[in-house]
């Protein structure tokens, strides 16, 4: 039962760190490209102009490989829980 238990509450609150993660990480790379676009045209560039760099900056974050690797907030500690279990019932 103990193991259910931990199995069920470590899902969320891996899940609650994934997502607050990937907020993050994506919150982050539309300010860099806002900030980037801002630079690039000090009078403000054409209207909409600033909604499609973004887009297009924000659809080339999503195929990139960092969403892929922030995934890994699963796997590690799931392998590292499951190490430090069958070290322990090994000996």
């Amino acid at each position: 039962m103990g193991f259910i238990k931990l199995v069920i509450f470590g899902f969320i609150g891996l899940s609650v760190i994934y997502l607050s993660i990937s907020l993050y990480s994506r919150s982050v790379r539309k300010e860099r490209l806002e900030n980037t676009f801002d630079a690039e045209n000090p009078d403000g560039g054409e209207a909409g102009a600033r909604d499609a760099f973004v887009a297009d900056g924000m659809q080339a974050y999503n195929s990139s490989i960092r969403p892929k690797l922030i995934g890994l907030v699963y796997v590690v500690p799931t392998v590292v829980i499951g190490v430090i279990i069958y070290t322990i019932n090994a000996n």
